[in-house]
């Protein structure tokens, strides 16, 4: 089956010449350490953290970072088409990473100078792997009624409470954990902490028995009575949740992309199948029957990555992309199983 991909919105075409050698050095990467053994990964229900830490050598952590700060400074374009080409080889290790780089990003933007010094070195060489840390048990798209308290002493900050659906957490170095500091103020009153992994108090559970995606070392966090310095602060009440919400939006394109990478992926593995698999003396795929479902989602995945890159697109001009970025995500899912 003959396409022209991307003839009218040829992405790559656009970019600056060290986007495309970050999405030449993602390729490289994805080809070298995620293609041959994803499988076996998820087999075997392993996390991926050791591979996200591979991923400094070549330029991928800290894509958004500024360049001032030793990151990649990339557009959202940019960085989705990296996290497109690394999902073609497994979108759990493309998430992972995302996740971890939103964390760079937000130190980047939002830390004070002692700390971004401590963070962000040890972030984009992968010494040290990111976590996200806003949903909980009970809490999940309602992010403004988090009920993780922190409570503030005289020097530092007493955190107490529970996060759920946690990426990279198996493995990671520093959570940046959203809680309430006064409940009486809704989501003006949400803080944002930086908490490492060895403060006392915080208990990481048992990485989850998934369907599918243990590459992200998804698992729970448990904060009982952890201090957190009061230099941990990142940021604010007032600010810390429209901090969360801007990163959730950037995840939206990010993943829209990524499921068009797994969803190329999945479609030329059907393609290639239907090419081999006889039937009545021809290959399946000669049938028009199916040639209509490969066509269906052939032709889907062009409109959703058209409105992924549009999102990225949208938020590169710093326009809001909320809108734009949940009609990328909500079209993706039903076309990237429908490859599968």
């Amino acid at each position: 089956m003959a396409a022209h991909t991307d003839v009218l919105v040829d992405v790559d075409e656009v970019l600056a010449p060290d986007a495309k050698q970050a999405i030449n050095a993602a390729r490289t990467f994805r080809d070298a350490h995620i293609t041959p053994f994803a499988d076996g990964i998820e087999l075997r229900r392993e996390t991926a953290i050791s591979t996200l830490r591979l991923a400094s050598q070549y330029g991928l952590l800290g894509l958004q970072v500024a360049t001032t700060h030793g990151g990649g400074g990339l557009s959202a374009v940019a960085t989705a088409r990296v996290y497109e080409e690394i999902a073609e080889g497994c979108l759990p290790h493309a998430f992972s990473l995302e996740v971890h780089n939103n964390i760079a990003s937000l130190v980047s933007r939002h830390a004070t100078r002692a700390q971004q010094d401590r963070w962000l070195p040890r972030l984009l060489s992968g010494d040290a792997v990111a976590a996200f840390c806003l949903t909980e048990p009970s809490v999940g798209s309602d992010a403004a009624a988090i009920q993780c308290a922190a409570d503030h002493s005289e020097n530092d900050w007493v955190l107490n409470g529970e996060k759920a659906w946690v990426t990279n957490a198996a493995g990671a170095d520093l959570f940046a954990v959203w809680a309430q500091t006064d409940v009486a103020a809704g989501w003006r009153g949400i803080a944002a902490f930086l908490v490492e992994r060895e403060a006392k108090g915080l208990t990481v559970t048992d990485p989850y028995q998934l369907m599918g995606g243990h590459a992200m070392g998804t698992a729970g966090i448990l904060l009982r009575d952890c201090r957190v310095r009061a230099d941990g602060l990142i940021s604010p009440p007032g600010e810390a949740f429209k901090v969360a919400m801007q990163g959730i939006t950037s995840a939206r394109i990010f993943v829209s992309a990524q499921c068009c990478g797994i969803l190329k992926a999945g479609l030329e593995r059907a393609i290639s199948y239907a090419s081999e698999r006889k039937a009545f003396g021809r290959p399946v795929g000669s049938f028009q029957g199916l040639q209509w479902e490969l066509v269906n989602v052939a032709t889907q995945r062009e409109a959703a990555r058209l409105l992924a890159y549009r999102a990225a697109a949208a938020a590169d001009k710093n326009l809001s992309a909320t809108v734009e970025a949940a009609q990328a995500k909500k079209l993706q899912p039903p076309q990237r199983l429908a490859a599968w």
